[in-house]
């Protein structure tokens, strides 16, 4: 069993998959018969798939993972509804006293653009060593309680809403590619918080090995690809035509915000 370590208890296990880059393309022809088989090369048929967005075939693939994450990177996670998973009940079973603590590095102040988002913006290291024991005694009495509660008979259905969303679960968790791989483009895209990222890139390197062709293509095709509005596709049409180099500081049907993302693409 392939595993990769996460976070400071955490891990991804790659315990089964089903198929391959073959897979694909033997789903694909059957759609144009045997007689494409010995002309249409599997790299290029997998390229071709990705490229115009025919997502059956990758279904044929399926991977399934043993992972363990904190609660609060689960509820992100689980948004993404279109797999098959069992989690850990603490209705059954006393829950490990293992919470995530996060690095140093990545405690950072909130956002002033990004609702969502951490800024750059550098943390003293006096504010870092408050936020750390702050969480550290939060973690330490909620154990606490949780631990008393459980001794005094209460039901552990009860006792385990004192527990924070730092305490670590874990899952079994089953999809195929083609929903996995729309999994990876958003959790992998530098906008995702960095804690299930980190989870995100552990699948991407579990399944590369597996279907590399495949790999490549969403690679190419979405990883680093970028979709133009058709707002967009005008303002790239008029720059060739005319032979400009400059994008035009207004542009009818683009909001300002929408076209300054469009000139950073750019930059």
């Amino acid at each position: 069993m392939q595993e990769i370590k996460c976070l400071d208890h955490g891990f991804v296990r790659l315990v089964d998959y089903m198929g391959n880059d073959f897979s694909i393309t033997q789903a694909a022809r059957t759609s144009y018969g045997d007689g494409t088989k010995s002309t249409t090369k599997d790299k290029a048929l997998i390229r071709y798939l990705m490229r115009h967005r025919h997502t059956s075939p990758f279904e044929m693939v399926s991977f399934k993972f043993h992972c363990k994450m904190p609660i609060f990177v689960a509820r992100q996670w689980i948004r993404h509804r279109t797999a098959s998973l069992n989690e850990v009940s603490g209705r059954y079973s006393i829950l490990p006293e293992e919470f995530y603590l996060p690095s140093r590095e990545d405690i950072n102040f909130q956002s002033d653009t990004n609702n969502q988002g951490r800024s750059e913006q550098a943390v003293s290291p006096e504010i870092i060593d408050y936020t750390l024991s702050k969480l550290e005694n939060t973690y330490k009495e909620c154990r606490k309680t949780y631990e008393d509660l459980i001794e005094k008979g209460i039901a552990r259905e009860i006792a385990r809403i004192a527990l924070p969303l730092s305490q670590y679960t874990e899952w079994y968790w089953k999809m195929d590619l083609h929903n996995l791989l729309h999994f990876l483009a958003l959790r992998l895209d530098k906008h995702s918080q960095k804690e299930i990222r980190v989870y995100a890139e552990a699948i991407r390197d579990l399944i590369k090995p597996i279907v590399p062709t495949t790999w490549e293509a969403f690679e190419d095709y979405v990883i680093n690809a970028h979709t133009f509005s058709g707002p967009e596709v005008e303002i790239l049409k008029m720059l060739i035509k005319d032979n400009r180099k400059n994008i035009p500081e207004t542009v009818s049907n683009i909001s300002n915000r929408e076209l300054g993302e469009f000139k950073a693409f750019f930059n």
